[in-house]
């Protein structure tokens, strides 16, 4: 250490010493400037600074090592050999490098250490490849131990160096690496100089010149050295700025565009990507030479405000652009910038979810939302237009046969046939399950409508064959016509419903027009569901009772429970007339609740040997709580369970199959006897008499009636009767009014009847005077519920 510091201050002029410092003070500095630099660039660019930080710090150690060497008073005169020297410094430069790119951008110890190893031997590379460079009239030895210390020392101090610059944030991460790294060169340089033996030698003096000077050396290296240093630091800073500023411009999701005297002199590289040209092609044109306006005029930059615009030359017109622009100063002059912002998805989406909101997301179809703005603008323009409502036939059976899905299908079929046949100026929609509204536009009187009604129907019989396809479906249509049926949307729409009912109750599959008797009926029938939905709380039914008999005896062995209803102002109304409506609406799910609690509360008061038979309707097996309404009316009531018979149709069967046998079997298992009834109609599917054993089979008494002329008729019913044998289920004959038939079907071995031959419904059935109650033109299909 002494050997050191002798060196320094005896051995070297101080002047020199200061010198040399102060220019490895700033290449530290400009090194780690650089190397923070590097850290915040991509790759690429980060490979180029690595390159310069190399060279600032190995011509920086450099040119401390040679001022340093001048710097020494010695005895004798020394000069250096130019080729060495440049090796030296190439040298510093490739080690200096090798060890940045070690570091990485996020240095850890271990590649700290093998950096500051490298740095460490290439200082000391450069300062022995200097020694070897000394011309002069001596020979140079070494003291090796100091200088492997030094190597050492070096070593330690440049790892100090790299790990505070990779530990450090702010002002820290650049003065502390650049101290350390000074004493790292400085341990080197004097003690590597300390150690170093001149020994005078004669016949080597001839190679040194007379009158060689050096002095102009020092300021030459001293000023390259600091102008090498200023231009790395200052291209640090530049770079940082130029690269942050249109890195800035870059990472806006606008594009941006710099105009001035009406030219563009800059752009970003959102602009270019939109345009999809180089920013060559841009720059110099005008705004105009790439945009249009919304309309499709030139375009004209807005004055403090936004604008909607396109792209010139584009195809595609969802392509919308929203333009700002803003006064600013660039490059010394005042300049607009262009701010372009792509509406292009929004308006997509905004266009996507304005069409959801007014259309049927299944078909794509006007919902009934929109499809009400669009009545309400047809009548508002006071022109003739006929609106059609449609509704499916056969939709629910078969969407409950082959699933939803199938029935989506189907509605989605039945848009397009719609489409197909419709002009584009008409407005379709699908309001509901499976009904559709027409509006017809430009009609001159009814034969418009009519024709589009048969291409509807006739288009519809084309695609969906019955014959051919098990799933297709049938339509019906009302057409009601303005201003002629209504001046306003709600009697429109009222109006056309009224003539599909019409359409539907004349055999399904064509269309009906809207007339004022239609109207009458349909308010009778609004009258009449009105007043049915309130019947039950008025007090207006009441249940008869119509005797079941055994054929042979003719004595009673039950009675069927029939239902009545007693209007206020119609008086009796027949329960054709209105078991029908209560099932479409659904009222027939209280009444016929009501029904059973009346019938099962009538004939607990009954001979215990006399049963009763209540008509269950398929819709209120529909509902999954028929086993607990059955039992609760049992439980109150008293009646026990064998004495109550439920008469259900195979209807019952056909919308939910598994649901209804898992009800008839939960009411069969409290006791209750189960009837189908009006068997020989409709299905007639032995497979339901194989999958829920029925205790009776009921003939339907179309068949009794012909019985006596029809032979086709006796027939049926004698293979009924085998038929309910072979299953072991007793038989019972409807609609028995005469001893003929009475004698024939206990021929044919019927065991049970009921008809007015046998008794006419009474409300009491044990009293005598009431057997006489009752029309003789009523049949059973008039009495039952």
């Amino acid at each position: 250490m002494f050997s050191v510091l002798e060196c320094v201050v005896y051995q070297h002029d101080l002047r020199f010493v200061l010198i040399a410092a102060l220019v490895c003070i700033l290449g530290n500095i400009s090194l780690f400037v650089v190397l923070n630099r590097s850290t915040h660039c991509v790759d690429a660019r980060r490979r180029h600074w690595l390159v310069v930080a190399a060279i600032a710090e190995g011509v920086g150690v450099w040119a401390t090592h040679f001022v340093a060497m001048l710097a020494y008073r010695g005895s004798m005169p020394i000069r250096f050999d130019v080729g060495l020297t440049i090796l030296s410094v190439a040298i510093a430069i490739g080690f200096f490098w090798g060890s940045f790119r070690l570091l990485g951008k996020a240095p850890s110890a271990a590649r700290c250490a093998i950096a500051a190893a490298g740095a460490a031997i290439g200082v000391a590379a450069m300062h022995f490849t200097g020694m070897a460079s000394i011309i002069a009239p001596a020979r140079v030895s070494y003291d090796w131990a100091p200088i492997f210390i030094s190597v050492l020392l070096s070593g330690l101090c440049f790892f100090a160096a790299f790990l505070a610059f990779a530990r450090t944030r702010g002002w820290a991460k650049v003065a502390l690496p650049a101290g350390f790294a000074l004493l790292a060169i400085v341990v080197m340089h004097f003690t590597a100089m300390s150690a170093t033996i001149l020994l005078p030698d004669p016949t080597r003096g001839g190679a040194l010149g007379v009158g060689s000077s050096r002095d102009w050396l020092v300021p030459a290296i001293v000023i390259a050295n600091l102008a090498l240093v200023a231009l790395a630091l200052t291209g640090s800073l530049v770079d940082r700025w130029l690269t942050d500023a249109h890195g800035l411009a870059d990472a806006t999701l606008e594009a941006l565009a710099i105009t001035y005297d009406g030219r563009i002199i800059e752009v970003n590289t959102r602009l270019c990507t939109m345009l999809g040209v180089s920013s060559g092609a841009i720059v110099g044109s005008t705004p105009s030479d790439w945009f249009v306006a919304s309309d499709g005029s030139a375009f004209e930059a807005p004055e403090g405000h936004s604008a909607e615009a396109g792209i010139r030359g584009s195809t595609d017109d969802d392509h919308i652009l929203e333009v700002a622009t803003q006064t600013i100063e660039y490059r010394g002059r005042s300049c607009q910038v262009l701010a372009i912002r792509d509406l292009s998805d929004r308006k997509r989406a905004q266009r996507a979810i304005e069409h959801l909101a007014s259309h049927d997301a299944l078909t794509d179809l006007s919902n009934r939302a929109h499809f009400g703005r669009a009545l309400d603008a047809a009548i508002d323009a006071k022109k003739p237009f006929a609106l059609l409502a449609l509704d499916l036939d056969r939709f629910k059976a078969v969407n409950d046969i082959f699933g939803h899905g199938a029935g989506d299908e189907i509605l989605r079929r039945i848009a397009d046939i719609l489409r197909s046949v419709v002009r584009a100026d008409d407005v379709i929609a699908r309001i509901g399950g499976d009904e559709f509204l027409v509006i017809q536009t430009g009609v001159s009187g009814p034969d418009d409508a009519r024709k589009l009604s048969a291409r509807i129907l006739d288009t519809l019989a084309i695609e969906m064959d019955v014959a051919r396809d098990p799933m297709a479906v049938g339509v019906s249509i009302g057409v009601a016509l303005f201003p002629q049926d209504g001046t306003n949307a709600e009697v429109l729409q009222r109006n056309a419903d009224t003539a599909l009912y019409r359409a539907k109750n004349n055999g399904k599959g064509n269309a009906a027009f809207f007339d004022q008797e239609m109207d009458e009926l349909a308010q009778e029938r609004r009258a009449l569901e009105h007043d049915l939905r309130h019947a039950i709380a008025r007090g207006e039914l009441y249940v008869v009772y119509q005797p079941l008999v055994a054929t042979a005896f003719a004595s009673v062995i039950g009675y069927e429970a029939l239902l009545r209803w007693n209007h206020p102002e119609r008086g009796e109304i027949a329960p054709d007339d209105f078991i029908p409506v209560a099932e479409e609406i659904g009222a027939i799910v209280p009444i016929g609740e009501w029904v059973l609690r009346e019938a099962c509360r009538a004939a607990a008061s009954w001979p215990k040997n006399v049963s009763v038979a209540v008509n269950v309707s398929t819709i209120q097996f529909q509902v999954p709580n028929l086993p607990a309404v059955v039992r609760d009316a049992l439980s109150q009531s008293g009646l026990e369970a064998h004495r109550l018979e439920l008469e259900i149709t195979e209807t019952a069967f056909l919308r939910n199959r598994h649901s209804a046998l898992k009800a008839l079997h939960e009411i069969r298992a409290l006791g209750v006897r189960i009837a189908m009834d009006d068997f020989g109609t409709g299905y007639s599917s032995l497979s339901n008499l194989k999958a829920f054993p029925f205790d009776k089979i009921k003939i339907d008494k179309s068949f009794v009636a012909s019985i006596s002329d029809d032979e086709a008729a006796r027939s049926i019913v004698r293979a009924i009767i085998g038929l309910g044998r072979s299953f072991n289920m007793p038989i019972v004959a409807e609609g028995v009014e005469t001893q003929e038939q009475r004698q024939m079907l206990l021929d044919e071995g019927c065991p049970q009847a009921q008809g007015y031959y046998f008794g006419r419904p009474a409300a009491d059935p044990f009293q005598a005077e009431e057997w006489s109650l009752g029309s003789p033109h009523l049949d059973k299909r008039d009495a039952e519920a």
